[in-house]
Order: structure tokens, then C-alpha cells, then sequence
């Protein structure tokens, strides 16, 4: 099997999530940073940062170990996708990039206003 790393793409509630859990391999998203042990998730911004770190760790993590990955994060800038796309190239996989454009309530509670923003930023 060829090792692949995917990346999903679209705003929160555009079916990001729902898409990773049906495709093959280690499924990461930023936002499991914030789930506690019992899966309640409690987003806070000032860890951000941290969140895609851990994120970009986990993924090389399971490249290393020669497993497939799924990443679904919001990736709205095509700089977002740099390093994701460096581990692709260090470990040699296969680098599918998807986007989804689905309108459906987000799960994290996300404020109209922030999508906007973020729609405003978006690069195709």
C-alpha cells in the first residue's frame, strides 16, 4: 500500500471531520488538542499554536512509522499546508489534498462572524 498523507480543507462546518473518519489511515485534526481524556472538547486560543504543533508531531509520528495519515484542519491559507507538505516530501508519501465546501452546523460552536473572517481569507 502506498503511504499517503491527505489533507482536507474547508471551513468549520464544511464537513471536514465527517470526510477524514472514511478515509484510510491515522486521522489528526488540530482540535484534538482541546478533547480531554473523556473527549469533551475546550478550545483555548491562546494554545493555538501549540494545537498545530502537536498536530504536525502526531503526523510525522505515523509517517515515520509507515502509516498513512488524514489531516483535517481548517487550512485557509496555502502557507497552513507547508509543513504537512515537507513531511510528504521527508517520508515520501503520496500528497492528496481535498476540499470541502458542505454548509453544516460546525461542532466547536464556531460564531458566524469567525467563518466570515475566514471565508474573507480563503485561497483556493
Amino acid at each position: 500500500m502506498t503511504l499517503t498523507l491527505t489533507l482536507i480543507r474547508g471551513l468549520p462546518g464544511s464537513g471536514k471531520s465527517t470526510l477524514a473518519k472514511t478515509l484510510p489511515g491515522v486521522h489528526l485534526e488540530a482540535d484534538m488538542f482541546f478533547e480531554n481524556a473523556l473527549g469533551e472538547y475546550h478550545y483555548r486560543p491562546e494554545l493555538i499554536s501549540k494545537a498545530h504543533e502537536w498536530c504536525q508531531r502526531e503526523c510525522e509520528r505515523a509517517l515515520a512509522q509507515g502509516n498513512s495519515v488524514v489531516v483535517a484542519n481548517t487550512f485557509v491559507r496555502h502557507w497552513e499546508m507547508s509543513a504537512y507538505k515537507k513531511l510528504a516530501r521527508k517520508y515520501r508519501a503520496r500528497l492528496v489534498t481535498k476540499v470541502c465546501r458542505g454548509d453544516f452546523p460546525n461542532v466547536h460552536g464556531v460564531d458566524s462572524a469567525t467563518i466570515e473572517r475566514m471565508r474573507q481569507k480563503w485561497q483556493d
